[in-house]
């Protein structure tokens, strides 16, 4: 198994007020990944050819960390809080969900009473100064009378949903030995007062600029996590896994890219190919599942529809750069050589199969080219659109137990 050193990419104090002693830590500098990308851009077109070279992993991480510092204030001190169990987990859909067919499905340890046995922390992160800095963050694991390190999974919830609604896997993982870790995105759950909370937030980015709540924002949340996972004297910090489903896909592809703290990645129907989209024409699906903002700004634009200048615009706006040099084929590449397992519907509107063509061939060559071939996959199940299926949790469980257990 490759190990990844910890490398804490945001470098800040940290207090806490919890049960867990956080300790000094140092850490180093990463080492660049030997892959460079290059756009060559036809302006009659708008479309960007893709040059295969080396790209330098580490140059356009500490890009997407200028891109995520540009828009938030100076760093706070992380602090960790304690905070209770939610009662009533928030959704901002009707009717509410209920039950998860795939994530029931998700393999446990044979135990008995393992409600029982279950270990469960709530608590606060401060991320950022401001309201939404304030990270609500849930933990399993279970109870040891010979406590050590163990490996962590970090989960992560699709769109509307919430941390809360991860539990059957939270439970199942922590059945079998990890401590389960699961967040509330930006503006959703605790983070969430009304039923159009996230909604209102796109729409306020795309007229202010001044926050980056598709993906981005999450992304910088997630690598203060790692900042308090690394630390936590239960957590072996180099077996730090991270896995999401949709916008929590997305939202796990961009923290592993960002920090290689988080050493085995599976973002599940959440990557995609937002320039292909774009210069294909295939950007309906995804753009459909955030629509009111590409609404308004279609408005402003003074255009009669939604088209492919106004998707343009509102990425640029609300997420500088995910459909350029943040793309699939320059930071998908750029995890490796940790193990990553991508997992996607064959059949997925909004992450098109054909889209991933380029970062699939980047990663294949990347991986290769590092002597871990083994260590990317991608699995494309027939038949299936924007839908996480039992047999992706399955593969999603096996490929953190090969790669995360000792």
């Amino acid at each position: 198994m490759t190990i990844i050193p910890h490398i804490s990419h945001v470098q800040v104090p940290i207090t806490r007020t919890c049960a867990h002693p956080i300790p000094n830590f140092r850490t180093t500098p990463p080492k660049p990944t030997a892959y460079k990308c290059r756009f060559q851009t036809h302006h009659s077109d708008h479309r960007q050819e893709l040059k295969m070279e080396a790209v330098d992993a580490a140059g356009l991480r500490s890009q997407f960390l200028q891109v995520l510092r540009s828009r938030r204030s100076s760093d706070v001190p992380l602090s960790v809080k304690p905070a209770k169990p939610v009662a009533e987990p928030f959704y901002q859909e009707i009717p509410r969900p209920r039950f998860s067919k795939a994530m029931e499905s998700c393999p446990r340890a044979n135990i008995t009473n393992l409600k029982d046995l279950l270990h469960e922390e709530n608590l606060y992160l401060t991320t950022e100064a401001g309201e939404q800095g304030r990270l609500p963050v849930l933990i399993l694991s279970l109870k040891e009378n010979n406590p050590g390190k163990r490996p962590a999974v970090v989960f992560l919830h699709s769109t509307n949903k919430c941390k809360e609604w991860l539990r059957p896997l939270l439970e199942a993982y922590a059945s079998r030995g990890y401590i389960a870790v699961a967040i509330d995105s930006r503006y959703h759950g605790e983070r969430a007062s009304n039923l159009t909370t996230y909604r209102d937030a796109l729409i306020s980015s795309w007229k202010k600029g001044d926050t980056m709540p598709f993906i981005f924002d999450t992304a910088w949340d997630l690598i203060k996590l790692a900042d308090y996972l690394t630390q936590r004297e239960d957590i072996d910090p180099d077996r730090i896994g991270i896995t999401g489903e949709s916008l929590g896909g997305m939202h796990a592809w961009f923290a592993a890219f960002a920090d290689t703290r988080y050493s085995v990645v599976v973002p599940i129907i959440g990557v995609q190919g937002f320039r292909w989209a774009i210069d294909n024409d295939k950007w309906q699906a995804r753009v459909d599942s955030i629509k009111a903002v590409f609404e308004e700004a279609q408005i402003e634009l003074g255009k009669r529809a939604i088209d492919k200048e106004v998707v343009e615009k509102v990425w640029d706006r609300i997420a500088p750069g995910l459909a350029s040099r943040f793309d699939s084929p320059y930071t998908v590449s750029s995890i490796s050589p940790r193990p990553l397992l991508i997992l996607n519907g064959a059949e997925d509107p909004r992450c098109p199969l054909a889209g991933l063509d380029a970062p699939v061939s980047r990663a294949s060559k990347a991986y290769e080219e590092a002597n871990c071939p083994d260590n990317f996959k991608l699995i494309a199940e027939p038949g299936i659109g924007h839908q996480m299926t039992s047999s992706m949790v399955e593969e999603a469980s096996d490929w953190f137990d090969r790669f995360l257990k000792k």
